[in-house]
């Protein structure tokens, strides 16, 4: 079986950092400094990574990995 993970593209950058702080020094390892600033509050994981010019999926692997 597959294991979901916790941290999914769909969700708001703030709601991942408030429910997996450890997520936040990924975040900025990424150059995704933004987990302080009011576009946190509205922008996914997924808007983050195109903005910043990540991939998608290696951001979220990174991201479940420190959880």
């Amino acid at each position: 079986m597959t294991e979901v993970p916790k941290i999914h593209k769909d969700m708001i950058i703030m709601d991942v950092v408030k429910e997996f702080p450890e997520a936040m020094e990924v975040f900025f390892e990424y150059g995704i400094h933004c987990v302080g600033c009011s576009n946190s509050m509205f922008e996914t994981v997924e808007q983050g990574a195109d903005l910043h010019g990540f991939n998608l999926d290696e951001l979220i692997d990174d991201l479940n990995s420190v959880l």
